[in-house]
């Protein structure tokens, strides 16, 4: 069995699709369908300032459209998301993000600037690996 060494940049999804806080419903709805992603990091300049999950988008997008046209991103988002090191250990996000019932973590490097997103599905895909023998990702 793998230890909980394995740093959670391993299993991060690199330079994720990004959202700015202007953003419509409409664009957002449409910017995660088209990429195929549930969790949207927000960014301002090169900072994380949130995170919007695609039942944020899908609770907004109920409104009638008078309403639903007034949302922008910046009011839905979840803002101070819950971020890591890229060296954190994997078991220790894991653990976090179960503890604060979130389905994503976004990961800097140790200068603080934004690597990528560590979502629900790459912590399947880490314990997919995990269980078959391997403690990286498959090449």
């Amino acid at each position: 069995m793998v230890s909980g060494s394995v740093p959670v940049d391993e299993f991060t999804t690199p330079d994720p699709i990004t959202a700015n806080e202007d953003m419509t419903i409409d664009d957002l709805r449409n910017l995660m369908e088209k990429h195929g992603i549930r969790h949207l990091p927000v960014v301002r300049g090169d900072r994380v300032v949130g995170v919007i999950s695609d039942r944020n988008v899908r609770i907004v997008s109920s409104l009638p459209i008078a309403e639903k046209h007034q949302v922008r991103a910046a009011d839905i988002m979840a803002a101070d998301p819950l971020t890591v090191v890229a060296t954190t250990p994997l078991d220790e996000v894991a653990y976090a993000m179960s503890e604060k019932k979130v389905g994503s973590v976004i990961v800097n490097d140790e200068d603080g600037r934004f690597l990528g997103i560590f979502t629900a599905s790459d912590a399947l895909n880490a314990l997919v690996e995990i269980v078959r023998g391997g403690d990286t990702p498959a090449a």
